[in-house]
């Protein structure tokens, strides 16, 4: 099979897994009343989705990647190049969600990597579109760390578009708002019972519920955190930007959006911004402010896993 009929066949999966994944939130959802134009859609889709993913994809592999393989890439290094499909796809799945399991703890537990991560937990309202809500910088750690080894120890290429597949539609489903109860099955394969949780701004869930793919990882590690009940709000316990921009800018320097607005021509954007996509907005009013601390103290870490 041809790589270019494998991009078109997941570029096929990922489109139908999203209208698949809305119908479901609309018809069983987890969290009840949560409109579809709910607030930051218009971030989550448009920005975080298609224009940092577009950028991202040059920057980690045209410029990342590729030059790292052209300098260290070795024949003697393509281990896995004889292993069938299905193999190379099993392997780098579970070696790569071993490693996002830490590295996603060790985000919640430094100071430093926090501020990497705080983006994605500034979404109010959870669904199928907010995991695409990752700091660039975030992403361009995690991506290289998983595709690199991929190229360097010479996997087929096919396997690169089938990863991705994989990782968007798991990625939109972890999120996603549907009331799913796996039973025993949530022992294992991570779903939004679990992630809907790691969502919440709630102080028994702060560190806990940590994996993507694979829910054993919490369960092994003791981070796992499945109550009966469901999360009464979520996003972070201190004010954060709504803007794009702002949001990666905060990983540097804290900005008050209030102050910003002071600026004429910063006040025309915001303007623009929100009556040409007013439709992809909901009611609510933004309120933006910025945080000043991060992350949460290690004095709140509480395990509570079964």
């Amino acid at each position: 099979m041809s790589e270019s009929l494998v991009v078109f066949i997941t570029s096929s999966i990922l489109v139908f897994s999203m209208g698949l994944f809305i119908f479901l939130e609309r018809k069983f959802p987890y969290r009840q009343g949560l409109p579809f134009f709910r607030e930051g859609i218009w971030i989550d889709f448009f920005w975080y989705s298609i224009v940092q993913n577009y950028v991202l994809k040059i920057v980690i592999f045209d410029l990342i990647i590729q030059p790292v393989n052209a300098t260290w890439g070795s024949p003697s290094l393509q281990i896995v190049k004889d292993w069938p499909i299905g193999g190379q796809v099993l392997f780098f799945l579970v070696i790569h969600d071993f490693y996002i399991y830490w590295f996603h703890r060790w985000q919640h537990n430094s100071k430093i990597l926090w501020r990497t991560h705080e983006a994605h937990h500034s979404a109010t309202s959870v669904d199928w579109i907010a995991g695409s809500r990752s700091h660039a910088l975030e992403i361009i750690i995690n991506q290289t760390i998983e595709f690199a080894p991929m190229i360097l120890l010479g996997v087929n290429p096919i396997v690169i578009p089938i990863k991705a597949c994989i990782d968007g539609v798991w990625g939109m489903y972890i999120h996603s708002n549907i009331d799913v109860k796996s039973g025993r099955l949530q022992y294992f394969i991570n779903g939004p019972e679990m992630h809907q949780w790691h969502h919440a701004d709630q102080r028994e869930v702060f560190f806990d519920n940590y994996s993507t793919k694979f829910a054993i990882w919490d369960w092994i590690f003791g981070t796992a955190y499945l109550p009966e009940t469901k999360p009464i709000k979520y996003g972070l316990p201190y004010p954060f930007p709504k803007d794009y921009f702002l949001q990666l800018l905060a990983l540097f320097k804290r900005v008050d959006e209030n102050k910003l607005l002071e600026n004429p021509a910063i006040k025309k954007y915001y303007g623009w911004r929100k009556s040409a996509m007013g439709i992809f907005r909901s009611p609510t009013a933004e309120k933006t402010t910025t945080p000043e601390t991060a992350p949460f103290p290690s004095s709140e870490k509480q395990h509570l896993s079964s």
